[in-house]
């Protein structure tokens, strides 16, 4: 009897292992369906906003071309530009339109002086808008600048077929933005944008 006992629970035991296995396949079949569509080559533009910075000095664009570099990111366009809505609307708009261009960020005037018009010449452009890049972006910049945080604007969305993300000026908040969120998703995200041009483009 104890025999047979001790025969049930190996059943058992080994019954639990194939169930968990195959548990732990659909994991990994879900996670590899959710990135199947994923970019193996990303090439960005980096747009810096500011009136006040010599062509020398933009530190802030330096660090998102550090942080995406050190991810295999290409760098294939940088441009420093004035903080005018028309200078900026314009500068984004042509990036989507260049070949080597696949992901734009930018950084400056996302804040709330008037001359920060930076997220009110970008959101034209988007056909979609992603508010969870600007919800997760002030959520981990509370915990540097606390309650200062209400005054970032930063937002992201796809304009035709590109990812954009719009940071503040600061380096210590691009540093954050790109780290933590960009280059954590660009691949992710540029896949599915372009394959939802590819789509538009095949039903047109």
């Amino acid at each position: 009897m104890a025999e047979e006992t001790r025969h049930d629970d190996r059943k058992n035991e080994h019954d639990h292992h194939e169930e968990g296995g195959e548990h732990d396949h659909d994991h990994g079949q879900r996670d590899h369906d959710h990135h199947v569509h994923d970019a193996e080559e990303i090439s960005a533009g980096v747009v810096t906003v500011s009136s006040s910075r010599g062509s020398g000095e933009d530190p802030s664009g330096d660090a998102i071309i550090e942080i995406l570099e050190d991810h295999g990111i290409e760098l294939t366009h940088r441009e420093l530009i004035p903080d005018e809505f028309d200078k900026v609307q314009q500068t984004v708009d042509n990036l989507t339109d260049r070949d080597d261009v696949t992901l734009i960020v930018t950084t400056g005037g996302t804040g709330v002086t008037p001359d920060d018009v930076t997220v009110e010449a970008v959101e034209p452009l988007l056909s979609k808008t992603l508010p969870g890049f600007g919800e997760l972006f002030r959520r981990l910049s509370y915990e540097e600048v606390d309650t200062h945080v209400v005054a970032t604007r930063a937002i992201a969305g796809i304009a035709d077929g590109v990812p954009v993300f719009c940071l503040p000026g600061s380096e210590n908040a691009v540093r954050l933005g790109t780290r933590e969120i960009i280059v954590e998703e660009a691949s992710h995200l540029v896949g599915l944008a372009a394959r939802d041009l590819d789509a538009d483009e095949n039903e047109g």
